[in-house]
């Protein structure tokens, strides 16, 4: 099976993950702590536990193993995380630096040694790309189990969905359906799943495990799988040594005579 280049592993995780992303009483916490998803629970309690359970850090470090699979093609690579909270987004090739991205609220940047091209610009460019709105609180929430979106903006229903609390506006858009699936026991998220049924576009991102860190509840392994019309790609990241509230830095420099890259 003939492989790709790590930088194109990078390039399309970048794609990917922008497009994505584009898309009270006693009772209660009984069974909030027993880790079983009840019919008991509202979800005003569902969404008040999964709020109350966000991540609280200011730098987060990370080995991050990423796996992508495209037209029967795949292809594996690490990569060097480093986040500091809604400010910063930092993602290396870990072993040459080969390539390189760092993304914060106003802009996304984006470099690779191979080709010697670069990306520079906001997310109005991406979005309208996407078709979808995009902005760095979406990509840093999928990143840490979050919902996409705030779950304080519109009415919400609730069921039991395969142990998961299923969560999804009243009224859906007619434009791109979501649905969340919370976990029972920590609260974050099992699942997104976004579709746009007339383009003929699908997202979604599992998350198969968490890990403890600090007493933060922090993913450990993460599915990404993006269907347009007949294509497909799959992208599975697991993160390992993860540290909380370390020094960090960010170094990002676009080396000159790069040409800009033209995201399609």
């Amino acid at each position: 099976m003939k492989s790709f280049p790590t930088y194109k592993i990078f390039k399309h995780t970048l794609g990917v993950f922008l497009i994505a992303v584009a898309f009270s009483c006693s009772s209660a916490k009984r069974v909030i702590a027993s880790g079983e998803a009840s019919e008991q629970l509202s979800v005003k309690q569902v969404i008040k536990q999964h709020q109350k359970n966000e991540t609280d850090f200011k730098t987060l470090k990370a080995r991050l193993k990423i796996d992508i699979t495209q037209n029967n093609r795949s292809q594996g690579a690490g990569f060097t995380l480093r986040i500091e909270k809604d400010k910063v987004i930092w993602l290396s090739e870990s072993i040459l630096g080969m390539a390189r991205m760092m993304i914060t609220p106003d802009k996304v940047r984006f470099y690779n040694k191979i080709d010697n091209e670069y990306f520079d610009g906001d997310y109005k460019l991406l979005s309208d790309v996407a078709g979808i709105d995009l902005d760095f609180m979406k990509v840093q929430n999928i990143l840490l189990g979050q919902t996409i979106h705030s779950l304080n903006d519109k009415p919400y229903q609730v069921s039991v969905n395969n142990n998961s609390y299923a969560v999804s506006p009243k009224e859906q858009n007619a434009l791109l359906e979501l649905f969340y699936l919370i976990n029972p026991s920590h609260f974050k998220m099992d699942s997104l799943q976004l579709q746009q049924v007339l383009k003929r576009r699908l997202l979604q991102v599992d998350y198969a495990a968490y890990q403890e860190v600090d007493k933060q509840i922090i993913p450990k392994n993460i599915s990404i799988v993006a269907v347009e019309d007949t294509d497909e790609v799959a992208i599975s990241m697991e993160f390992k040594s993860v540290s909380l509230n370390d020094e960090v830095r960010f170094p990002f420099n676009i080396p000159s005579g790069y040409k800009e890259m033209v995201i399609k």
